[in-house]
């Protein structure tokens, strides 16, 4: 048997009274769709945790997860959150991505907490929206730095007309503009709907300006049609894509025509081994690992960015009891430091209504052979090997 203890939260946790019955949380999820890849990892994630307090091996109130299907849909996400908010809930957990998330934080703006599970939104300060994970503005300027220490300095982009693939757009190129970027250019770019079903003819368009990456900026489904057009242009160049797509499901499905040098910038949960990470944090993610092989399931970024917002609103919520409110739950979240989980050590004063930064941020490389991600920066984006 196993524990799972979450450093310099285990006290408060372990002090706390169970209550009679589980505590129920709603969570909206893409459990269907184009991007069910990531809902379904985060719906694993929720269930592994939900099992572990119920067998005792996380000290913690029972919950009860109750799962609601957005079908990879803004206007579903928000039928069932505005179904949800009447009932004045504390919290509710998802989506899993920037357009459902975005579509559903009006209606939190007197509460009930929401924790999207997207790093792709940018909430508000002080407001009741909270977001997963190092931002990915953060997560593409680890990329770009990792490439331009590497000598990779003219880059191709390609990225969806939705709200993640326009986000990013904008992202990466006020980072290009950036003095340490000066030598970075976009020597070709394209956008692509996301429903498209091929993109041969803009990435003829970006491999005829010779980039020597690409960055392919689109979650789930879509990116699949991406890396076919890659194939079928014959562009056999380095590539990084979004976190979303850090999924073993995709990995799985896309063996036969993924690019040889897939690059994926991330919160370091695989990076157990690098120099600068604390011994708490190791011991974190090692116990994070082992709770999922219990269970005989593989994690991946999508499962961190689910695991991470449900033990920091349960530990919330256990130490301020059952009949916590919206309001309590904001302000104990808003002042949560110290948290070390998955993906980090949180500090919501630092990094408001996130809680991890850049300096979270590694860039990793996907091993086929030994079908895992392979970091290959420190934080920030550093190489590891020049």
């Amino acid at each position: 048997m196993f524990r799972i203890l979450i450093a310099g939260l285990a006290t408060a946790l372990l002090s706390t009274a169970s209550v009679a019955a589980p505590r129920t949380i709603d969570v909206i999820l893409p459990l269907t769709g184009a991007t069910a890849f990531l809902g379904k990892a985060q719906q694993t994630a929720l269930v592994n945790l939900q099992a572990a307090i119920a067998a005792g091996i996380i000290k913690a109130d029972p919950v009860n997860f109750v799962f609601h299907d957005d079908q990879t849909s803004p206007q579903n996400a928000v039928q069932l959150a505005t179904g949800l908010v009447g009932g004045k809930p504390a919290v509710i957990l998802g989506s899993s991505q920037v357009a459902m998330c975005n579509a559903m934080a009006p209606l939190m703006k007197s509460g009930p907490v929401m924790f999207c599970f997207s790093p792709g939104i940018h909430p508000a300060t002080g407001g009741f929206v909270f977001a997963s994970g190092v931002d990915t503005k953060d997560l593409a300027a680890a990329m770009i730095r990792y490439w331009r220490m590497k000598g990779i300095t003219r880059l191709g982009l390609i990225t969806s007309t939705d709200a993640s693939g326009q986000d990013a757009e904008r992202n990466i190129r006020a980072l290009v503009a950036l003095p340490e970027n000066k030598d970075i250019a976009i020597v070709g770019d394209a956008r692509f709907n996301p429903g498209d079903v091929s993109v041969s003819a803009q990435m003829q368009r970006i491999k005829g300006t010779n980039p020597q990456a690409l960055i392919a900026w689109a979650t789930g489904g879509p990116i699949a049609t991406v890396f076919k057009g890659l194939s079928e242009a014959g562009m056999d160049i380095p590539v990084a894509t979004t976190n979303g797509n850090m999924t073993y499901a995709q990995m799985d499905q896309y063996a036969a025509f993924l690019p040889k040098e897939l690059y994926i910038p991330s919160p370091p949960f695989m990076g157990t081994d690098l120099g600068e990470v604390s011994e708490p944090q190791k011991a974190a993610r090692a116990q994070f690992f082992a709770a999922y092989k219990a269970s005989g399931i593989l994690p991946d970024s999508a499962s961190t960015l689910g695991w991470d917002p449900a033990l920091l609103v349960l530990s919330a919520l256990s130490q301020l009891g059952p009949d916590a409110t919206a309001e309590q739950l904001r302000a104990k979240l808003a002042g949560t430091t110290g948290f070390i989980g998955v993906n980090g050590t949180y500090d919501f004063p630092a990094v408001p209504q996130r809680g991890v930064g850049e300096h979270e941020a590694v860039v990793t490389k996907w091993n086929p052979a030994a079908r895992t991600w392979t970091p290959v920066s420190l934080a920030g984006g550093v190489p590891t090997k020049p």
